[in-house]
């Protein structure tokens, strides 16, 4: 059995990760992987992503980065997503991956014009994922955690939109049939989503967003977690 590949293109706090982890460790814990059956690397950091023909499938994490900052790992990523959709690889972006995915594949990624969502926000499936593998199941409208500035303004020609949001209409969406990008983080807990907050409170409360009002928002999101376990098991049984 092939592994799976955690594309690291970005990192949690760096405090918060010596004491928690980061992200692709909170990703391979939601994937119920053992450590014999992933391996990560980091384009972020100058590594060479891998022929994507050695895996079982790939996640491409969330990152403080941003996909419109262009520098030279940015381009090379979303060429790489390019080769891996065309290779067939199964593919699951997740906020910054979910943008970077769209914006590769070419759709468009840029800053979302009513700003910061963050907190747990209520995700509402489509229509088209009834017939999803990873949506299909899931309740129609079920809470996901937030925390981004920029978004998938507009998907990848042809792909179909799974998932919506009331701040963000391009919540989840699928290209061909295995790649699907998340704008929410399956992989974050309450306490993170916590974090996250606390950690941008100045600046929320300085253009005016009512910090108070985001946190209540916080809940427990196991049907958006949940995301992640299928996403393994498909990659495995497909």
């Amino acid at each position: 059995m092939h592994k799976f590949l955690i594309v690291k293109v970005g990192g949690t706090f760096a405090d918060y990760a010596a004491e928690r982890g980061d992200f692709e460790d909170w990703t391979v814990r939601g994937m119920s992987l053992a450590e014999s059956e992933w391996e990560t690397v980091n384009p972020q950091n100058g590594a060479n992503l891998p022929d994507p023909a050695g895996f079982a499938g790939a996640v491409i994490t969330g990152s403080h980065d941003m996909v419109t900052d262009g520098t030279p790992w940015i381009t090379d990523t979303a060429a790489w997503v390019r080769r891996a959709v065309d290779a067939g690889l199964p593919l699951l972006g997740i906020c910054f991956g979910h943008q970077l995915m769209a914006d590769a594949l070419g759709g468009k990624a840029d800053y979302h014009p009513d700003g910061v969502e963050i907190g747990t926000a209520n995700i509402t499936r489509t229509r088209a994922s009834e017939e999803d593998p990873l949506f299909r199941d899931l309740p129609e409208v079920f809470p996901g955690h937030v925390t981004h500035s920029q978004t998938a303004l507009k998907l990848p020609q042809g792909a179909t939109l799974l998932a919506t949001g009331s701040h963000d209409p391009h919540q989840s969406f699928r290209v061909g049939e295995s790649a699907w990008g998340v704008q929410f983080h399956p992989e974050f807990d309450a306490p993170a989503i916590h974090e996250y907050i606390s950690r941008r409170e100045a600046d929320l409360a300085a253009s005016g967003r009512d910090v108070a009002a985001i946190r209540a928002t916080v809940r427990d999101t196991p049907q958006s977690a949940s995301l992640l376990k299928l996403f393994a098991n498909y990659c495995r049984t497909r």
